[in-house]
């Protein structure tokens, strides 16, 4: 054991790791995450019918399978894989297997369709779907010394900090590419252990789509200061690896992505997907009030979803696997509109060797 280890001082991918998911970890409670913030699932039935719509256009690239497979990455309670099943057209939900992904145990009321693993079963064929998920994979953290040389953060329980040894091998070259050094005092979240979990969950089907939304930053706009957090009852704290709180860090998606890949805003997609927060009109409050009482809370919901500076500017990472007959494009078509172009991309992508 080194010193450090013996007096508590850890990597923070270490120190996550256990916090979040050892045996009193911040997952392990309870409550579930939907205790302690929101996430698009939880904001709006809105997004689970989105994610069912785009179940369907996976369907029809794939050729309508005997079996369709959708898995929900770190489910939390399940309740996207569920609001999918329940939205999905009778026929199509008929060959749909849903598969809940997730280290805690499965919720007592969960649909009994619905299928619980530690980890994504291999040959998938369909959608896998990871909202908020490579957010939560652990990571080191990385500072730059007055050196210019990059140092690994290391951490007590009680949230203390001071610099360890330099970035060294995997890590360095991750952070040459993918997040180079700052000026003296500047931060930086390895992605590596993403990246490679990632590539991981892609490599679990056979043929479909894989997509991760997440709070994301790409090339060129990567925060000076990183973006390591955490989160408990509904507020931002300063993130303590002691398992009360939640530890999370924005996603490089960029880096995550495998040759194909694109990323793109949730806004967009979303968009695409039918989900849009323009208001009813107003002769709708006169010729049938209930049904523009209920349009204009769909509006509003849509306008979370979607809302510039908040679950709008999430990033998608969209990775097509074994239906080259099936773009993008056609995926994320806006409805009504079957010639529309893919909407704006947040960065095309460069085609890169695997992590």
């Amino acid at each position: 054991m080194t010193d450090e280890a013996a007096d508590g001082w850890r990597g923070w991918r270490e120190a996550a790791e256990e916090a979040l998911y050892g045996p009193a970890g911040f997952y392990r409670r309870p409550e579930g995450p939907a205790g302690h913030f929101r996430t698009s699932v939880h904001a709006s039935p809105l997004f689970a019918q989105a994610v069912a719509r785009l179940l369907c256009r996976v369907d029809e690239a794939l050729g309508h399978p005997a079996e369709l497979d959708f898995v929900d990455m770190a489910a939390g309670r399940g309740e996207l894989v569920g609001g999918v099943l329940a939205a999905l057209p009778g026929e199509i939900a008929s060959r749909t297997r849903g598969y809940a992904v997730e280290r805690a145990g499965r919720p007592a009321d969960l649909d009994h369709r619905i299928e619980w693993l530690p980890a994504p079963p291999k040959g998938i064929t369909g959608l896998l779907f990871a909202n908020e998920w490579l957010d939560n994979v652990p990571l080191e953290v990385a500072e730059t010394d007055a050196e210019g040389v990059p140092r690994l953060i290391l951490v007590r329980p009680d949230g203390t900090e001071r610099l360890g040894p330099p970035a060294e091998g995997a890590d360095a070259e991750w952070l040459a590419r993918w997040w180079p050094p700052g000026a003296e005092g500047s931060r930086a979240e390895i992605g590596l252990p993403r990246d490679t979990a990632w590539a991981g969950a892609v490599a679990c089907l056979d043929r479909g789509l894989a997509v991760a939304a997440d709070y994301a930053h790409v090339t060129g706009a990567r925060p000076p200061f990183g973006t390591l957090t955490g989160f408990r009852e509904g507020r931002e704290t300063v993130p303590v690896p002691d398992g009360s709180c939640d530890i999370t860090a924005h996603v490089a998606l960029d880096a995550c992505a495998l040759p194909g890949g694109r990323v793109l805003t949730q806004r967009e997609a979303l968009r695409a997907l039918g989900v849009h927060g323009a208001r009813p009109p107003l002769s709708l409050a006169t010729s049938d009030p209930a049904a523009y009482v209920r349009a204009l809370a769909g509006a509003g919901a849509a306008a979370e979803l979607t809302a510039p500076g908040g679950l709008g500017d999430f990033g998608w990472l969209l990775q097509p696997v074994g239906i080259p007959n099936a773009p993008l494009g056609r995926l994320l078509q806006p409805v009504g509109n079957p010639n529309a172009p893919l909407g704006r991309l947040l960065v095309d992508v460069p085609d890169h060797e695997e992590q």
